[in-house]
């Protein structure tokens, strides 16, 4: 069946349509990496978005359950030049499968690549996906935001028997995140982001891991002052909503890039070690560079392309941020020791072994 993208902007391209009769509206993003499509799909971060894949062909190697970073996608809809729809692994579900089981659409034979100038050139903009070759009368702009500030009821669950631990406060994790502190002999209790500092601290803790997740950081002002607290009496890490959150918690800003860090070969700079490596990244919102001067934080890494702040330490408290994903989950495995060096902390103190 025919399809089409029509973008905010004005432009619109012909494609191929996969899945039911309506169309979907959402942000739409762009992804760099050559393979990993599994976990971007599932990635939380990614909620509500429509996502263009770079690499002409995506499906390849299926869908395996153990690489997937929810129970289902989160995307809003999928844009590709090529579809994939030969054999796959033992095992595997196709993609197409996997996206009509989650009832979210795909458009193949898209022309990836002018659609990606084309948002590289007016920044990330509402877009619409759907059969035939209708497209909107009118943009109304979608909700950005997911989260809501008010406290719930939703249950502390804990994961996990290890010696250390670990309370990771859930705006919509990773799953590989949590694998990697399981990896490391934690328990891991997931903390609704609005939870009490009275049932926070009734767990025992011995650190905190504020989690990726998507929208604006911005929305979660109310919440910052208890979220300073919790970092000020815990050894904290935050990965990319995470370290948004606490960079604003201390008081810094953030803003909105025009299209956004996504892929899996962004090189980011340790500012103390002068070490370059590379990084996996899927954000829209950077924190403010002037904005850390009013802050107790210090910047440690940056991103090498277009020095925005990747990373933040406190000189005196065992908090330590970044905007790139340290798990990876897709791309590189440079920086798993961050995850090492927040509990080595927790480690000396407790006198328990961790297993990398």
């Amino acid at each position: 069946m025919a399809g089409m993208l029509s973008l905010s902007s004005g432009e619109s391209f012909k494609g191929e349509w996969h899945g039911g009769m309506s169309g979907v509206q959402g942000e739409i993003v762009f992804f760099t990496g050559m393979t990993g499509y599994e976990e971007v799909l599932t990635d939380p971060s990614y909620k509500g978005q429509i996502v263009v894949f770079s690499y002409p062909l995506i499906g390849q190697y299926g869908i395996q359950a153990a690489h997937v970073q929810s129970d289902k996608i989160q995307a809003a809809g999928i844009v590709v030049a090529a579809l994939y729809d030969g054999p796959v692994e033992k095992g595997a579900m196709t993609l197409a499968e996997f996206a009509e089981d989650n009832e979210v659409p795909i458009l193949s034979g898209i022309d990836t690549r002018s659609v990606i100038q084309t948002v590289r050139e007016f920044g990330t903009m509402q877009a619409f996906i759907g059969p035939g070759h209708s497209s909107p009368a009118f943009w109304k702009p979608m909700k950005t935001n997911f989260f809501s500030t008010e406290a719930t009821e939703k249950a502390i669950t804990a994961i996990g028997e290890g010696d250390i631990h670990i309370g990771l406060v859930d705006f919509q994790y990773k799953s590989s995140i949590l694998d990697e502190l399981l990896k490391r002999n934690c328990k891991v209790s997931i903390i609704p982001h609005t939870a009490s500092t009275e049932n926070l601290d009734a767990l025992q803790l011995d650190g905190l891991l504020f989690s990726n997740g998507p929208g604006d950081p911005a929305a979660l002002a109310p919440l910052f002052p208890t979220y300073r607290d919790w970092a000020e009496r815990y050894p904290t890490f935050g990965i990319c909503l995470g370290h948004q959150v606490l960079a604003s918690a201390f008081g810094a800003k953030t803003t909105k890039l025009a299209y956004g860090h996504r892929g899996a070969n962004h090189p980011v700079i340790n500012l103390k070690t002068k070490k370059v490596t590379m990084s996996s990244q899927n954000h829209s919102y950077v924190v403010e560079g002037a904005s850390i001067e009013k802050t107790p934080l210090s910047i440690l890494y940056k991103n090498v392309n277009d020095g925005s702040i990747e990373g933040l330490l406190h000189p005196s408290l065992p908090i330590t941020t970044v905007q790139f994903h340290p798990e990876a989950a897709p791309g590189p495995a440079e920086h798993l020791e961050l995850f090492n060096q927040f509990l080595t902390v927790i480690q000396q103190k407790k006198k328990v072994k961790i297993h990398a």
